[in-house]
């Protein structure tokens, strides 16, 4: 039967077209960048902060300043607090595209394998079930760490506003405030340890001639952090910080 004039077949219809950053999103490697740029960014924190923290050692005139400056910085182009909240936005919006990103791809990486391997490698299951654990109680860490020491709402004894140095003492004076601590910077470190390998993976940098110098770098990277964290509690157990 010959088609009416100005008919033509029916075309295949087109799947609805992607706007490129919900493609981006959406692929694996998409989700894998954003969990590696973020990564980043909490990983510069991590190292602005223990520099911070360190200054404890220098006493409460140094460590109270720092603890000023914080809520000064950028002034006077910003109002008191702004820089502060600057940066808690940006870094809470890190946690949260990494926290999701790493939810996301956990649950493709289950999906596309519904029953488990026959044999699995061990270096790749021990990562895996470090990085899940360590994110965990790494987020259960953050909520505690706030309340104790910005909001002062877990805080031990009385939680003074403008007095960071004699809050720290208070809070690693207490035995369940130094094993938090602890635990929570040992993940730190077995999570920086892998996760600067996995960003550098993901983004291109690392290759097999510079696999051995950035393995090298992550591990001394995640020794220095945990290290300097630690440092903060062990030096008001001893005494050192008082």
């Amino acid at each position: 039967m010959a088609l009416a004039p100005g008919k033509d077949l029916a075309a295949p219809a087109r799947p609805p077209s992607r706007t490129p950053s919900r493609g981006f999103w959406s692929s694996t490697i998409g989700k894998k960048t954003v969990m590696a740029v973020s990564g980043l960014i909490m990983l510069a924190y991590l190292v602005a902060h223990v520099a911070g923290n360190l200054k404890v050692f220098f006493g409460p005139d140094e460590f109270n300043g720092y603890g000023h400056w914080l809520r000064v910085m950028g002034a006077p182009v910003l109002h008191h607090g702004w820089g502060l909240w600057a940066a808690r936005i940006v870094l809470l919006a890190a946690v949260v595209a990494h926290a999701v990103s790493a939810y996301q791809l956990s649950r493709r990486g289950i999906g596309a394998r519904p029953t488990r391997y026959a044999h699995r490698r061990k270096g790749s299951s021990y990562a895996t079930r470090t990085m899940r654990w360590g994110g965990i109680i790494l987020a259960l860490f953050i909520v505690w760490h706030v309340l104790d020491l910005t909001t002062g709402t877990v805080h031990p004894g009385g939680f003074e506003e403008g007095r960071p140095y004699q809050n720290v003492i208070d809070t690693f004076s207490t035995w369940y405030g130094n094993v938090i601590y602890i635990v929570a910077m040992l993940a730190v470190g077995l999570h920086v340890r892998h996760g600067f390998w996995s960003a550098a993976q993901t983004l291109g940098v690392g290759n097999a001639r510079r696999e051995r110098a950035l393995r090298l770098g992550a591990n001394a990277l995640a020794l220095v952090l945990t290290a300097g964290f630690i440092a903060v509690p062990v030096g008001v157990m001893t005494g050192v910080v008082n």
